[in-house]
This record gives C-alpha cells, structure tokens and sequence, in this order.
C-alpha cells in the first residue's frame, strides 16, 4: 500500500498543495503550527473518516472558503485508487473512488489503511474511556468497515432513546410511554449487541499481539494485560445471549434512568482495561512505562490491520519522537524499516541517524507551504 499523490484545496491552512511522495518514508520539518499535522490529518481522514483532533467539518474548511478537498492516488497490489474526500462548512460531505461518487460513506473505508500515532495517544493510558472507545472504533472501522455504519446506527438510536427519556422524565411511569420505549430498548439491545460482539473480538485479537510487543520493548520485564470491559455481562459472545443480557440490563437501570434523563446501559459505557503486571497502567509507574504501553499498542495496530487486510498499512507519527527517549524511538524506528510506507512530522531532525534520513524523502513545511528538501 503506497500514497503516491495528495492534494490539499483550502484545507485547514493549505490554499492549493499537492505533494508526491518518492520513498518509504517521508520527513516532515518544521515549526510548530505550519500544517505539518494537518497533512497527517488528511490522510487520517481518507482512511477512517474521522479525525483524531475530533474537529468538525467546518474547522477543517479554510476560514473564508465553503468547501475544502482532500485528493489522493493510492497504490495497491490490486491497482491504483483515487480518492477523493469534499467536506463542506454547512453540510454533509462527500466522497468519490476513482472520480465517481459514493452514496455509502462506508463503501469508501477499507481503500487506504493508516495508524496514526501521535503525542495526544498518550492519553489513551492517562485519559478517560471515551478515548479509548474511540481508539477501538476506529481501529476497528478499519478492519470491518460495516462497523462504521453499525456504530452510525447505534449513536441514532442512543440519541432518540435519550431524548426520549429527557421528555419524559416526569411521566415515565405512565404505562403508555413504557410501550414505546421498550421500542428504543428493542432497537438499542439489538444494535449494541452488534458493537459489543465486534470490539469483544478486536481486543480478542489485538491483546496478544501487544503483549508481544510489549514484552520485547520492555525486555520481557513487564507483562501488559488487556481487557474489554463491556457495560453489559459478556459470558460468551453469543448474539442471542448478549442481547438479553442487554435487556435484563436496561431493566435493572430503568428507574435510575427514568430519574437521570439519559440511557445508562450499553456499549457507550464501555471501558478497555489496561494493566501492567496486574496493575492498573494509569496508576502504574513512570511516563516512560506508559509510553511504552502506547507504542506497543500501536505496533500491534499496525500489525493487526497488516494481517487482516493482506497489505502494510501507513503509518502516520505525528510529533511522536520527541515524546520517546532514545530507546523507545530506535525501537519504533527500527520495527518500522521500509516495512509501512510512513509519514513522520518533527521541528528537527536530529532523532534520526543518517541512514535514516538518507532514505527518507525530506519536505520543508511553513504557512501551509510544502518546500522540497534543496
């Protein structure tokens, strides 16, 4: 999987730029606030459809502009793709394969592959769930993109139940309303159950793949666990079971719920538990330890989306190595090679050795201008 061209229209603070991109690895220089992660941005977006920094559409449009567009041609085993991505300040976005349109927004995730790691990913360990919620869907959008739509489809469900509950919640107990919202609590049983069996089988996946690269980072000294923590009882991931074990749920929140206004039961309230020798990670240790524990979770990203899509996804490390000391930065460089065709931001370049930056195509960014290395 190769990014050959990308094209950036008034997106962010890029006017017009195009960029080739002419080895495996490509070294983005500059100072701070230049649009060197806006670049990573875009490409994030093309692979996902979301955005790390979580900004809405009309943030990414160029202050003064109606539309912005994200370009690319991609090369895989299968041939060479064009994406194309519009985003819109006042409406809906779009998306275009090969210049003809796509009605399902689904249909065009799965094209191009990408981790992105950046010094936000530190607050996977140190944050709260809805991080780590995130960093699963959108690892997991990536290796089934039906589960974008699933996810689309629950986030509706869960927005009307609770608006439903807000309205009501002074007359919740008139025997009228509990039939419409045993409708909801259909509906939210039968879909969560969907975004629960998914995310059960990622981490399934995921987990000993990081504890394999977390062993090797930290020199076998340290034995990283992780657990998906479903806001329902999982016994087994049978559909039949977990959904009514969903409902038994909701039944057992239902008077806090009609008291509080908002759904209190499903996979919005799930939590990914990380530890480190039976120790809660976000307790544990020094920064070090915990950097450590996000990269190997990285590694393992990368090496999960390589297994499951047949090809090596890009890696997009966006202001990374400053936040890793030396032995963690080797470690991520040396894992890296030319194995994942990578996209690397810094103010500087003394992380990198000379063979590395004898390699690398090396590009100058400042004011939404992208200057070939001279």
């Amino acid at each position: 999987m190769y990014l050959k061209t990308l094209n950036l229209r008034q997106f962010r603070n890029y006017q017009d730029q195009k960029v080739e991109f002419t080895a495996a690895k490509t070294i983005l220089v500059g100072n701070n606030a230049q649009g060197k992660s806006n670049l990573l941005e875009a490409v994030e977006l093309l692979a996902t459809l979301r955005s790390h920094r979580m900004g809405r559409d009309r943030d990414l449009v160029q202050e003064g502009e109606v539309i912005a567009q994200i370009h690319a041609t991609l090369e895989r085993q299968t041939g060479v793709s064009d994406l194309t991505l519009t985003l819109r300040r006042n409406g809906r976005r779009s998306v275009a394969l090969n210049g003809e349109s796509i009605r399902r927004q689904m249909d065009f995730l799965g094209v191009l592959n990408a981790v992105q790691f950046s010094s936000l990913d530190l607050e996977l360990v140190r944050g709260g769930p809805e991080g780590r919620r995130n960093w699963l869907d959108t690892l997991l959008i990536q290796l089934e993109p039906v589960y974008a739509h699933i996810l689309q489809q629950y986030n509706h469900v869960l927005r009307q139940r609770n608006a439903f509950l807000k309205r009501h919640v002074e007359t919740l107990n008139a025997t009228s309303l509990d039939s419409e919202l045993a409708v909801w609590d259909a509906q939210l049983a039968t879909i969560g159950t969907r975004v629960i069996r998914r995310r059960d089988r990622a981490i399934q996946r995921l987990a000993p793949i990081a504890n394999a690269w977390h062993s090797s980072i930290s020199g076998s000294t340290e034995i990283l666990q992780i657990k998906y923590l479903p806001n329902i009882p999982l016994e087994d991931n049978h559909p039949e079971e977990v959904q009514q074990a969903f409902l038994a749920k909701i039944q057992q929140r239902a008077i806090a719920e009609m008291h509080q206004g908002t759904t209190l039961v499903g996979p919005h309230r799930d939590e990914i538990e990380l530890t480190i020798n039976q120790t809660p990670a976000r307790q544990y240790g020094s920064q070090g330890q915990q950097r450590t524990l996000v990269l190997a979770l990285k590694l393992a990203e990368l090496q999960l989306i390589e297994e499951v899509v047949k090809e090596p996804p890009l890696l997009l490390l966006d202001d990374v190595l400053a936040e890793l000391d030396l032995s963690r930065q080797n470690q991520l460089l040396d894992a890296i090679q030319d194995r994942f065709q990578t996209l690397i931001t810094t103010t500087h370049l003394g992380s990198f050795d000379s063979q590395w930056l004898k390699s690398s195509q090396i590009l100058f960014v400042k004011a939404g201008e992208i200057i070939p290395n001279l």
